[in-house]
């Protein structure tokens, strides 16, 4: 029970400063965390000579480095770092957009069937021997085509509430894991099996330049789109009547959020393969740092995943003999983190009560 009038203004004064500290600290620590990332390896560069390299490019720095260190630097590490960077921003941002969206705090991208269908579109892509360039255009195609799906099944009846949309977002993302898992079992199991699982279980280990540029146009076009409605997504989070009231049109809105979020979840799955738990456990951590409050929530959200799946990256290439998948490192790192949030989250509640 509060027991002075004084408790919120302090408590908002507190949420005040930590969204202050998060907006001045976070994009800092990115910056870190990726010069680290790229320092950190079987074959360490000095933190300096990263640096060093880095800005030579910039600058017409003399070489204080060797080629072997500007090669691994730039040609090897640089392009992981860039696209772990990108696929952490993309699928925490979108997760923070399902949860505003369908006002429900575990929802993440996977329940939209977005994922599964990019799955489905590159194992295809794999079993039929197309090459990666339609590997990539499968993940992407299938995964709209997923979105479609769904809202075609959700207007089943005219109107098309949320929860309907989660349930035919379900039922959508379960028959393309029910066709993945079909052509796993068709798959070569000494060739095309193999290239299947691995590209299912994530990883960024073939990351390049042109991954790079796949996977971040729809992201970063997506994620500009998001900030510039971050307003509109705090009404739509209140519900669809007092969305009305203020005079947003939650379907238009709602349909134009969830187009972006299956487009940046379908490029990020198309480069890395399915990556869980990421949009479901940065939103959280971010909205116990700022607060809900979504014009601040969204761009904290975006630094914390490019920064959490970079160091979670750097950790499956550096802490066993052989790369752990990602998709697996995120999982057993994200479940233990969600379920401390929900206690935590849990506790405050009853402190509030």
């Amino acid at each position: 029970m509060r027991t002075s009038v004084g408790e919120p203004a302090t408590a908002a004064d507190a949420t005040g400063s930590r969204r202050s500290w998060a907006l001045v600290v976070l994009p800092v620590g990115v910056v870190v965390v990726a010069v680290a990332a790229l320092a950190v390896g079987r074959y360490t560069v000095p933190f300096d000579r990263v640096l060093a390299i880095l800005l030579g490019q910039l600058l017409p720095l003399p070489p204080t480095w060797t080629g072997t260190e500007a090669t691994t630097v730039l040609q090897v590490r640089l392009p992981r770092v860039l696209l772990s960077m990108v696929v952490g921003a993309g699928l925490a941002v979108c997760g923070a957009v399902l949860q505003a969206v369908f006002r429900n705090p575990i929802v993440s991208p996977q329940i939209l069937g977005v994922s599964s269908g990019a799955s489905f579109g590159g194992a295809l892509a794999i079993i039929l021997g197309l090459g990666y360039a339609a590997l990539v255009t499968g993940a992407f195609a299938f995964g709209l085509l997923a979105l479609v799906a769904v809202y075609l099944v959700s207007r089943v009846g005219g109107t098309a509430p949320p929860l309907m949309i989660v349930l035919s977002g379900i039922v959508v993302g379960a028959f393309f894991t029910a066709l993945v898992s079909l052509l796993t079992y068709l798959a070569d199991p000494y060739d095309e099996l193999q290239s299947i699982v691995f590209w299912l279980l994530g990883s960024l280990a073939t990351a390049t330049y042109a991954k790079v540029a796949v996977a971040g146009v729809p992201a970063v076009a997506g994620v500009v789109l998001i900030l510039a409605l971050r307003w509109r997504i705090n009404v739509l989070s209140l519900g669809d009547e007092d969305a009305a009231t203020l005079g947003l049109r939650p379907g238009p809105t709602r349909w134009l959020l969830l187009t972006t979020v299956a487009a940046v979840v379908a490029g990020a799955v198309a480069v890395s393969g399915v990556i869980g738990w990421v949009g479901l456990v940065v939103p959280h951590l971010a909205r116990l740092w700022v607060g809900p409050d979504h014009r601040v929530l969204l761009p904290v959200t975006v630094l914390i995943g490019a920064a959490y799946l970079t160091v979670i990256d750097t950790l499956t290439r550096t802490i066993g003999a052989a790369e752990i998948p990602l998709g697996v490192l995120t999982a057993v790192i994200g479940a233990p983190v969600f379920l401390l949030l929900l206690r935590r989250s849990r506790r405050r509640m009853w402190a509030d009560a």
